[in-house]
């Protein structure tokens, strides 16, 4: 291999994507995507998996094993984000925390940061395994269970929401909204991680091809356009949204403040 393919292709390489195989190479969305078709003519997916508020151990533990490695730019940026660095006491809940990368990367660049993962008990096992090899196991705690049902506690400084609401419509976007609010103390800020639709819905092209992705996988999924998010969340209670671009990235980081 070239040096540059290496790079992304030798699995001996801190930056290697081979693992991601592992879930986009999956035989459900082989099967999802054969019937392209079919979705398009139904609207919505028409194979097995499409409730994605729903336990699918198959599926979401192949996810936590394989997509860690695409998260380093984007964990890497939220922590930046919210000052991580900073060293501040702050307890963070990090909703379908899958690898649980995100909560994990803010808890190594601040010591003082306390986790709290939400999945499905076997998705956590995977999260507590990879907090352990990041020595913040002692600061990461799990709450089992649907993010729509389970307990959330309260309190948080910081909810970490990393590409979660493309799986779901509008409507249940704002149910998911309206349980973070419930568990930020007042101040505290919700952090969306997401590819966003410009005007049009068909730019930038990540968000655009995703949105196709979502329309085989997910029985109301898509990505949304900025304007979009800013409607669901501030029908919620929230005050305002800011947007940030992930550097190098297709993703965007949506920041939004719960009112002191």
């Amino acid at each position: 291999m070239t040096a540059e393919s290496a790079l992304f292709l030798d699995r001996r390489s801190p930056a290697s994507l081979v693992a991601v195989t592992g879930f986009l190479g999956g035989t459900w969305q082989k099967k999802n995507t054969e019937a392209l078709t079919d979705a398009v003519r139904k609207g919505e997916t028409v194979g097995t998996q499409g409730d994605n508020s729903a336990p699918q151990d198959e599926v979401w533990i192949a996810f936590a094993r394989s997509m860690a490695s695409l998260t380093v730019p984007a964990a890497n940026f939220i922590a930046e984000l919210i000052g991580s660095a900073g060293g501040k006491f702050c307890t963070v809940l990090d909703i379908a925390a899958g690898h649980g990368m995100y909560g994990i990367t803010v808890a190594k660049k601040n010591p003082n940061a306390r986790i709290v993962a939400v999945d499905w008990p076997s998705v956590l096992a995977v999260a507590q395994e990879n907090a352990k090899a990041a020595a913040v196991s002692g600061r990461y705690t799990t709450r089992s269970g649907s993010a729509f049902e389970t307990d959330l506690g309260s309190g948080y400084d910081f909810v970490l929401l990393t590409n979660i609401f493309h799986h779901f419509d509008m409507p249940t976007c704002e149910t998911l909204m309206r349980r973070v609010y419930a568990a930020l103390k007042p101040g505290g800020k919700a952090v969306t991680l997401a590819l966003v639709h410009k005007k049009g819905r068909v730019t930038p092209p990540g968000a655009a091809a995703f949105s196709l992705n979502m329309l085989v996988g997910t029985d109301a999924g898509d990505a949304y356009t900025f304007s979009e998010y800013e409607k669901m969340i501030a029908n919620t209670g929230f005050a305002k949204t800011t947007l940030h671009p992930v550097r190098d990235m297709p993703q965007q980081v949506l920041i939004s403040g719960k009112p002191e």
